[in-house]
C-alpha cells in the first residue's frame, strides 16, 4: 500500500488506483462526470482538478485531474486549494452555458448527478446571456428517452455503450464544434443492456420512457431492496412505489452479482405488477365461469374443496420464493409436494448439484466470471438465456490483454489507453452453440453443430487435458479445435466452463463437469457455471422434490390439486395440460397473472408480486437472496405463504398454526431441508433494530403522505405494520446505512443520484461495507472420486424428412412474466424458426414466410427465418413466446408450408 497526502494528512491507497478513485473511496467530495468505477478513466470533463504538489516544501503546485493521477507513494494534492475550486467551478459554468433551464421539468431533477455537482461547486449564478446550443432529440425505442439538449458531452454514453456492453448502432457524431450522441437515424437501441444509459448518463439526456407514462419524482417513491424475476442469475434491484404503482426499477449494486448494471429485461419487466391481466380478488369458478368473490367466501370455497380430503397434492414453482414452496410443502406433506418443473429441467438441476457437489470447481459469481481469462461456453446463448453474464463475459475478454498493458506499466484505470494498446485483442472466448449468439464477436472460435456434437466436442477438450478422460472420435477440425480450446484453459490462470439447461442436453452437462475434472486432473482451479432457466429453479431443485410426471401420475388418485404460481401450460404439451386437468378433481391455484392454469382452475387466490412480498430465492450461483416488500396492495392480494398458511388453517396443521411471520416460515425451512440451511444468513431478521428503529423505505424527502390519502381520510394514516422485515413503510427510521441486505435505496448528503453508491463501499467498485448481501448455499469441496462420466453421445445423424428442432431463447419475450410489460412486448419477436438456406430450399420456405412446425406431439404456424448460421438437418424454434410453451425440445419434427387459412376460419399463426 501506498501513503498519500490529502489536503495536507497522510493516507493509506492503492498504489494501482488514481487519485480520484482513493478520495472517493475516503468519503472525500470530489466532483467528477466522465469518471465511471466500472469504466476507468479518460480524462475527458476536467471537472475532478486538484492541486499537487512534488512535496511537503512544495508551495505552488500544478493543476492536475485527480482521475488522471496514480495514487503512487507520495502523492500530495490537494482538493480545497482555492486555485483548485476557482478550476472545477469554471468547468461547471462552462458546461452550464448551454444547459437548459429545465430541472423542474426534467425527469432527472432529484437524482441528477449534474444537479449535485453544480451544487458542490458553489455555482448558483448564469452570466452567460445568449443563444443556447439546440439538438433535434431522437426516438430511441420504448426503453430510453433522449433530450440532448441537457448534453455535457462526458462521453460515458458511448463508452458504456459500445466498448464496455459491445453495442454497434449507437456512436458520437461531431460537425466542428457540436457532438451529438446517439444513432445514425431514429430507430430502437439495438443492445440489450440500452437501459443502463439512463443511470451512466450523469444529466437528464437519457431518461426511463417507461417512468414517463406514470411518472413520479424520485423522492416521493417507495423503495425496497429487491431481486429480478426474470432470469435465474439473482440481479439486485430497487423497484420504486407510488400510489399503488410500480413506477421503475433501478440498478442495486451488489458487487458480487450485477455491480453496476442491469438488462434490459430486468430494468423494465417490471411492468407485469401493474398488468391488466393482474388477479387482484379471489376467482371462483361456477358453472364453468370465474366470478370474482370476496376474502372471507373464498375461504369458505377452500374448506368445501378441502375439507376431510387426505391426499392433497402440491406443484410448486421455481419462480416462487423458497417460502411459499416451503408452506405448500408442509401444508400437504413432502411426499405429496412436487417440483412444478418438466422431467428434462427437473434433471438437469438434479445433475448440476449433483455435479457442483462432486467435483472441485467453483461455481462463480458474475463478479469472478468477468476476472476469468480464458473461456469455455458449451451449449449456451447466454444473451438471450442469462443477459446479465454475457456482459461479464464481455469484460473476461480483456483479461489476458491486461498483461500486455502490465508489462506497459499502463494502469488498468487509464481506460483509454489501455483500449489503445491492445486494440482488437481478445483472450480466448470460445462458444459452442446451435446458431450464432450476440457474442459470437467476441469469441475467438464459435463451433455449430447440434446438442450432441456439443457435447461431444466438451468430452474432446476433456481428453485433450487429460488422457484417461474418455475418448471421443471427432473430425479432424473439430479435434484441432478441441486441442486449441484445452491450450487456452490450460495456460489460464482463471479457466471458466459455462454450461447449462438451454439445450436441455444432460449429455453438455456432464461434458462440462469432464472438463472441470480434466483441468483440476492437470492442476488448475476451474471455475463451473451453470445457467438455470427461471429465478429460483436451484432453490427449487435442492428441496428435493419429484418432477411434473410424479405429479401427473399422482393426481389419477388425488382428492384436489393446489398449485403455487406457475403455469402448467409452461412446462408441459397442451394435449397433456388438458389430460392433467381433467384427471384433477379439483383444482386450486396461486397465481399474480392469469394464465393457461389459471383458467381451468376451481378456485384461484390473488398471489403478491415480488413487488408486495418477501421472500428468498436462490440463483445459479447458489447464492440465497431475500427480496422484500415494496408495498402493501390493496384488497385482498397477499403472499402466497400466507394464503397457503390460511388453507393449513383449514385442515387444522399445526405447524403452521405457529407461523405469524415470514421469520417463523424461513427457520421452520432451514431445519427441515439441511440443503437450505444457509439461508438464515441470506439477511438480518425482522427484529433487527438500528438505534432503536427500523430501516425506512422511503427517502427523507418523501413529499405528500396526507395530501396521498385526503380522499379516505384529511389526517395522516398510520402506516402499515411490517411484521416480516426490518423495514418501515415510512420515512422515518434509521438515518445512517443499513446492513447491504437491507438497503432499499442509495443516498448520502450531497449525493442525490445513483453516484451515491460510492460512499455504501469498502472501496470503489468493491463490495459493500459489511459485505455483498447473500449467502452462498453450494461451495466447491474435494473430488469425490467419482471420476469421469463416461457416457458420451452419438454423433449427429441427419433424417430424410425431418429435422432436429431445437430451443432459440430470446431476452425480450422468452421469460413468462415480463412480456406483460407493454415496452417488453413492444420488442419481443414473433415466434419463429430458424434454419440453414439450403434446408430452406429443400422445403421450398422463402425469409418471413410461414412454416408449419409438427414437433412434440403439437404444431404451430410460425415465420420463416433463413440463417446461414444454423447447420443442415437442425431448426431453432423460439420458445417461450406464446403459443410456443410447454414444447419440450430438442425433438425431431417436421416441416413445411404452411397453408393459408380458409377465408373466414380461424387463423393459427403465431
Amino acid at each position: 500500500m501506498a501513503t498519500v497526502y490529502i489536503d495536507d494528512k497522510p493516507y493509506t491507497a492503492d498504489p494501482a488506483q488514481n487519485m480520484l478513485f482513493t478520495s472517493l473511496t475516503l468519503g472525500f467530495n470530489l466532483p467528477y462526470f466522465c469518471w465511471h468505477p466500472a469504466m476507468g478513466s479518460v480524462g475527458a470533463c476536467r471537472q475532478c482538478a486538484v492541486k499537487q504538489f512534488r512535496d511537503e516544501n512544495d508551495t505552488r503546485g500544478k493543476l492536475v485531474m485527480a482521475c488522471m493521477t496514480p495514487a503512487a507513494d507520495g502523492t500530495r494534492i490537494a482538493i480545497h486549494d482555492p486555485d483548485a475550486t476557482k478550476f472545477r467551478a469554471g468547468v461547471i459554468e462552462g458546461l452550464m452555458t448551454n444547459h437548459p433551464h429545465d430541472c423542474p421539468v426534467c425527469d432527472e431533477g432529484g437524482e441528477c448527478h449534474l444537479q449535485d455537482m453544480t451544487v458542490m461547486t458553489g455555482h448558483d449564478y448564469r452570466r452567460y446571456p445568449y443563444d443556447k446550443r439546440t439538438f433535434r432529440n431522437q426516438y430511441l425505442g420504448p426503453f430510453v428517452n433522449q433530450e440532448m439538449n441537457r448534453c455535457i458531452q462526458c462521453y460515458r454514453c458511448v463508452r458504456f455503450y459500445r466498448e464496455y456492453a459491445g453495442g454497434r448502432d449507437f456512436n458520437s457524431f461531431a460537425l466542428r464544434d457540436l457532438v451529438f450522441f446517439g444513432r445514425h437515424k431514429d430507430g430502437v437501441l439495438e443492445n440489450e443492456f440500452s437501459g443502463n444509459l439512463v443511470e451512466v448518463c450523469p444529466t437528464g439526456v437519457f431518461t426511463d420512457a417507461t417512468l414517463k407514462h406514470h411518472y413520479t419524482r424520485k423522492w416521493d417513491l417507495q423503495f425496497a431492496p429487491s431481486i429480478c424475476t426474470h432470469c435465474g442469475l439473482g440481479c439486485n434491484t430497487s423497484p420504486g412505489e407510488r400510489y399503488g404503482m410500480l413506477r421503475r426499477i433501478v440498478n442495486r449494486y451488489n458487487g458480487e452479482v450485477n455491480g453496476y448494471f442491469l438488462c434490459d429485461r430486468g430494468r423494465y419487466g417490471y411492468e407485469c405488477v401493474n398488468s391488466p391481466q393482474r388477479i387482484r380478488q379471489p376467482l371462483l369458478r361456477r358453472e364453468g365461469v370465474a366470478q370474482p368473490v370476496s376474502r372471507a367466501e373464498a375461504l369458505r370455497a377452500a374448506r368445501e374443496l378441502l375439507a376431510g380430503k387426505q391426499n392433497v397434492i402440491g406443484i410448486g414453482s421455481p419462480r416462487a420464493s423458497l417460502e411459499a414452496n416451503f408452506a405448500l410443502r408442509t401444508l400437504v406433506g413432502p411426499d405429496h409436494f412436487f417440483a412444478g418443473m418438466a422431467d428434462d429441467e427437473h434433471r438437469l438441476l438434479t445433475k448440476m448439484i449433483q455435479v457442483l457437489r462432486s467435483t472441485p470447481a467453483r461455481t462463480p459469481s458474475l463478479r469472478e466470471i468477468e476476472q476469468c481469462d480464458a473461456v469455455l461456453v458449451l451449449g449456451e446463448d447466454p444473451t438471450n438465456f442469462a443477459p446479465r453474464l454475457a456482459l461479464a463475459l464481455r469484460q473476461s475478454v480483456r483479461q489476458q490483454p491486461f498483461a500486455a498493458t502490465d508489462k506497459m506499466r499502463i494502469p488498468r484505470w487509464l481506460d483509454h489507453a489501455v483500449r489503445e494498446a491492445v486494440q482488437d485483442d481478445k483472450g480466448p472466448l470460445f462458444i459452442a452453440s446451435t446458431h450464432a449468439t450476440r457474442l459470437d464477436d467476441i469469441a475467438a472460435r464459435t463451433f455449430r453443430a447440434a446438442p450432441t456434437d456439443i457435447a461431444r466436442l466438451g468430452f474432446a477438450v476433456a481428453r485433450a487435458l487429460d488422457t484417461s478422460a474418455p475418448a471421443t472420435s471427432m473430425s479432424g477440425e473439430a479435434v484441432a479445435l478441441a486441442a486449441q480450446i484445452a491450450q487456452a484453459l490450460k495456460t489460464a490462470h482463471r479457466p471458466l466452463i459455462i454450461a447449462g439447461g438451454g439445450l436441455n442436453s444432460e449429455s453438455v452437462i456432464e461434458a462440462a463437469a469432464n472438463v472441470a475434472r480434466a483441468l483440476d486432473t492437470v492442476g488448475k482451479e476451474a471455475r463451473l457455471s451453470f445457467t438455470v432457466p427461471e429465478c429460483n429453479s436451484m432453490g427449487l431443485a435442492l428441496m428435493g422434490a419429484a418432477p411434473l410426471s410424479a405429479a401427473f401420475a399422482a393426481v389419477k388418485d388425488a382428492d384436489a390439486v393446489i398449485v403455487l404460481e406457475n403455469d402448467l401450460g409452461r412446462h408441459m404439451p397442451q394435449p397433456a395440460l388438458r389430460e392433467f386437468f381433467e384427471r384433477a378433481f379439483h383444482v386450486i391455484a396461486l397465481d399474480c397473472l392469469t394464465n393457461a392454469t389459471t383458467e381451468r382452475a376451481e378456485l384461484v387466490l390473488p398471489a403478491g408480486t415480488f413487488a408486495e412480498s418477501d421472500g428468498t430465492l436462490v440463483s445459479s450461483e447458489g447464492r440465497a437472496q431475500r427480496f422484500f416488500q415494496v408495498f402493501v396492495p390493496s384488497g385482498d392480494i397477499q403472499e402466497s405463504w400466507r394464503w397457503l398458511c390460511d388453507l393449513g388453517a383449514l385442515r387444522e396443521n399445526s405447524e403452521m398454526a405457529d407461523w405469524k411471520e415470514l421469520d417463523d416460515v424461513i427457520i421452520a425451512l432451514s431445519n427441515a431441508i439441511p440443503a437450505l440451511a444457509g439461508i438464515v444468513n441470506a439477511a438480518p431478521f425482522s427484529g433487527l433494530r438500528l438505534a432503536g428503529e427500523k430501516v425506512p423505505r422511503e427517502p427523507h424527502r418523501y413529499s405528500g403522505r396526507t395530501a396521498m390519502h385526503a380522499n379516505i381520510n384529511v389526517s395522516e394514516p398510520k402506516p402499515p405494520d411490517d411484521p416480516d422485515s426490518p423495514l418501515s413503510f415510512s420515512m422515518e427510521g434509521f438515518p445512517d446505512q443499513p446492513p447491504s441486505a437491507l438497503i432499499p435505496f442509495f443516498w448520502t448528503p450531497g449525493w442525490n443520484s445513483i453516484q451515491s453508491t460510492n460512499f455504501y463501499q469498502k472501496e470503489i467498485a468493491g463490495p459493500l461495507r459489511g459485505g455483498d448481501p447473500g449467502a452462498r448455499l453450494i461451495e466447491s469441496g474435494a473430488s469425490d472420486g467419482s471420476g469421469y462420466f463416461i457416457r458420451v453421445p452419438q454423433a449427429f445423424a441427419p433424417r430424410e424428412g425431418e429435422w432436429l428442432v431445437v430451443p432459440a431463447y430470446h431476452i425480450f419475450g422468452s421469460d413468462e412474466q415480463s412480456l406483460h410489460s407493454a415496452a417488453i412486448a413492444e420488442v419481443a419477436p414473433k415466434p419463429y424458426i430458424a434454419m440453414n438456406p439450403e434446408d430452406a430450399v429443400l422445403l421450398a420456405l422463402r425469409p418471413e414466410s410461414l412454416a408449419e412446425v409438427k414437433v412434440d406431439g403439437s404444431s404451430y404456424r410460425v415465420q420463416v427465418r433463413v440463417r446461414p448460421d444454423m447447420p443442415k438437418g437442425i431448426a431453432a424454434l423460439l420458445v417461450g413466446v406464446p403459443p410456443v410453451v410447454g414444447v419440450h425440445l430438442p425433438a425431431w419434427g417436421t416441416l413445411q408450408p404452411a397453408q393459408l387459412p380458409v377465408e373466414g376460419g380461424p387463423e393459427r399463426a403465431a
